[in-house]
């Protein structure tokens, strides 16, 4: 696939244009609200996209995730609070810069950074995109299986805290994604003889449901009148090429670790911040100022994070596989087209993928403008008490879940799928987990029923094709990988 054949100019359509301009605006607002974050965005976003042409829908909600990544660093440097669970390590140091009386100066490393790691993403995204998709074109249902098996090994062994919690999450997934009319035999499934369950569990109002409602009644617990800062002086994005040339050899590391962890699925923004800040104080010449205010501290993680978007569209678009739980919520809004992403659709629609990639990198371009003019705007928002906030996110998920079907029973199903999240986040299971399984059940199903009647019921299906051995190689790594890590981990604390 020749990725420059595409034509950039049918990209600039009032559509595209406005779908990347209000997913900027959003993600920004939304990331830069402590205890929100890109996922809860993107799911309260998600059901607009139901009216909405595919490209549109997609480059609204890639671009709010990617703005999202930077908004977190807004309340991050200002009030020391992350907005979102990337910006942690942006805290460290961006906070102190910003006390010292330079948050204009801290939000510009932050918003450079955040820029040059997203378009390194998307480069990489467009580069390897080609090769990759060539590769998985040859895959038939055994490989399909066991990519998808892969996500779930992925996300379980490397991006989870507490493995039986989080397999019990994806079985849990996987359940639910039966629900409906079985596509082999036309046979209800688990529909308790309710027409409104025979297509399968709503999409859009299990994900509101299951990001929103919990952070609305996290918020309804806490102090309701909390205005977060009231000091927003200062605040003007700047930044000169004398104080940005120090930072570029960090930026460059920061950008290839974020793209590398965010290919790797179930793994995350979060930890590709902490690995490229650890690496940034590493080989920093003066790794004492590190947790002062040093830029470093900033551009390091900032970088990785947006560049980890790129990274995570890349199992997903190519593979059919998401990179993180947020790629996996915008994968649902394929699904709700009809689209199954994966390598299928560049041999049908290839102008689609390749104008969400073109997309995405201007909508990095677009993060960046916003950023440097609006964020002393935006950082004024953060006056909202939290009364105010949990209202619009509460009726912005149950008015999404009705919106999408005109079913009042989509709204019941929001908000028991949301009461029961909540207390199972306080329990520690996870979310991604669960819908990184939601999401590719059916596939999975599909694939291994498929499979088995290619070979007659024989798994020896999956050992006799060399892509198939391949890749359930890398699944035996990942697992014992996996493995080893949890017990060295146990040998440190038990030494401890």
């Amino acid at each position: 696939m020749d990725i420059f054949a595409f034509d950039l100019l049918s990209l600039f359509t009032w559509q595209n244009i406005t779908a990347i301009l209000m997913g900027v605006l959003i993600g920004i607002s939304i990331g830069m609200m402590p205890g929100l974050g890109p996922t809860v965005g993107v799911a309260l976003v998600l059901p607009v996209t139901y009216t909405m042409s595919t490209v549109p829908a997609i480059l609204l909600l890639v671009a709010l995730y990617q703005a999202a990544e930077y908004g977190g660093s807004i309340s991050a440097i200002t009030l020391g609070i992350p907005g979102t669970a990337s910006a942690v390590a942006t805290t460290l140091d961006g906070n102190p810069m910003s006390k010292k009386g330079y948050p204009g100066k801290a939000l510009g490393y932050s918003l450079y950074a955040s820029f040059c790691g997203g378009l390194f993403g998307g480069v990489l995204l467009l580069v390897l995109i080609g090769p990759l998709t060539k590769m998985a074109i040859r895959f038939s249902d055994p490989e399909i299986f066991l990519i998808a098996l892969l996500g779930l090994v992925s996300v379980v062994g490397l991006g989870s805290k507490d493995i039986p919690k989080s397999i019990i999450s994806v079985i849990f997934g996987l359940l639910l994604s039966t629900v409906g009319i079985d596509v082999f035999t036309g046979v209800s499934r688990f529909t308790l003889d309710i027409p409104s369950l025979s297509e399968g569990i709503p999409f859009v109002a299990l994900i509101t449901g299951l990001f929103a409602v919990p952070e609305v009644i996290s918020l309804a617990m806490g102090n309701l009148g909390t205005v977060y800062v009231s000091d927003t002086k200062n605040l003007r994005v700047g930044l000169s090429l004398r104080e940005f040339r120090p930072v570029i050899k960090t930026i460059l590391k920061g950008s290839v670790i974020g793209s590398i962890i965010g290919i790797i699925p179930g793994v995350g923004p979060s930890a590709a911040t902490w690995i490229s800040y650890a690496e940034a104080k590493r080989s920093s010449k003066t790794p004492e100022e590190f947790g002062k205010g040093a830029p470093e501290g900033i551009a390091a993680p900032e970088s990785a994070n947006n560049a980890c978007v790129g990274g995570a569209l890349l199992p997903l678009l190519s593979l059919g596989i998401p990179g993180s739980g947020t790629i996996a919520v915008i994968s649902s809004a394929f699904i709700i087209k009809g689209i199954q992403p994966g390598p299928q659709v560049f041999q049908t629609q290839p102008d689609l993928i390749l104008g969400i990639i073109w997309g995405f990198i201007l909508a990095t371009f677009v993060v960046l403008v916003v950023g440097k003019y609006a964020t002393a705007f935006f950082a004024r928002l953060l006056t909202i008490p939290n009364y105010v906030l949990l209202t619009i996110v509460f009726f912005a998920a149950m008015i999404g879940a009705y919106g999408t079907r005109f079913n009042l029973f989509d709204v019941g199903v929001a908000f028991t799928i949301g009461t029961i999240g909540f207390f199972l986040s306080r329990l520690d299971y996870s979310f991604p987990c669960f819908v990184m399984a939601f999401i590719l059940g059916n596939l999975i199903e599909v694939s291994l029923r498929r499979s088995l009647m290619l070979s007659r019921g024989s798994y020896a299906i999956f050992f006799t094709r060399s892509y198939s051995i391949a890749i359930m190689v890398i699944i035996a790594a990942v697992v014992f990988f996996t493995i080893c890590s949890r017990l060295k981990k146990a040998r440190q604390e038990q030494g401890a």
